[in-house]
């Protein structure tokens, strides 16, 4: 079951996912060359509690991090380490937090210093897909469609979505119902399943990788990349479908 909320639940997703909005603006601002991935969970957990809320992905499923940092040829679900950030490198930040009994959960993927002009036209395609899924969402929509959208976006850039992974619903729970694959499974038929309807909420998270989209782990089950071991970019906004469309929770405002 797709739960559908009531307005004051939305209201309430709201105010987490601002917070992990003003999070990731935070870090962008503070990360640079020579930060340790951990020296920025640390960051990231301080100014959370800061504002309030609890860092939801710390000892979700097991994971060890506040947030997750996912560098370069890591997708998501990236473990903060030692590793120290360089010039050229890019950094895909996921956060989640927990106010008032409700998940709030956001992404985006950010250079650091000068990058490649491949790896600027990576994060473009992350980015831009994310903000064409949410323009063309409209209740009544097949959330198969969305998928198929989103997969031919993306391709069309000139890449691949990351296979086995996908955008979820999200509310009491960081995940539920449904999953928002990035791409239309193979012999799938984009008029079936569950349609899009006013008072969902749910996370859309393109996750680009650049030639092959089968997933490879780096570190034991969780920083996920290609098998091709190229970088790849990540971007993610949680969205509540209100008066037919996609609205953003997920903002700084």
């Amino acid at each position: 079951m797709i739960e559908i909320k009531k307005p004051v639940e939305i209201e309430k997703l709201r105010k987490a996912n601002q917070i992990v909005a003003k999070t990731l603006d935070f870090l962008e601002e503070q990360i640079k060359p020579g930060m340790s991935l951990k020296e920025i969970d640390k960051i990231a957990e301080d100014f959370i509690l800061l504002n309030g809320a609890k860092p939801s992905f710390k000892g979700l499923y097991g994971f060890p991090g506040a947030i997750c940092t996912s560098l370069n040829q890591v997708c998501i679900h990236g473990i903060p380490d030692e590793k120290i950030l360089k010039e050229g490198d890019i950094l895909g930040i996921d956060v989640g937090t927990f106010l008032d009994g409700y998940y709030g959960d956001a992404a985006r993927t950010i250079p650091i210093g000068k990058i490649s002009l491949k790896d600027e036209e990576l994060i473009s395609c992350a980015k831009d897909a994310l903000y064409y899924a949410i323009d063309i969402i409209y209740q009544g929509m097949r959330f198969k469609e969305l998928s198929a959208a989103l997969g031919e976006f993306i391709t069309k850039r000139g890449f691949v979505p990351l296979r086995g992974y996908c955008g979820h619903g999200i509310g009491k729970k960081p995940h539920s119902e449904p999953e928002i694959l990035n791409y239309l499974e193979n012999g799938a038929n984009a008029k079936s399943g569950p349609k899009i309807k006013n008072g969902m909420v749910f996370c859309i998270e393109p996750m680009i990788c650049q030639k092959a989209g089968e997933p490879k782990h780096f570190n034991g089950k969780w920083d996920a990349g290609s098998i091709d071991e190229l970088n790849t970019a990540h971007y993610e906004h949680c969205i509540a479908v209100i008066n037919n469309k996609a609205e953003i929770l997920s903002l700084n405002i």
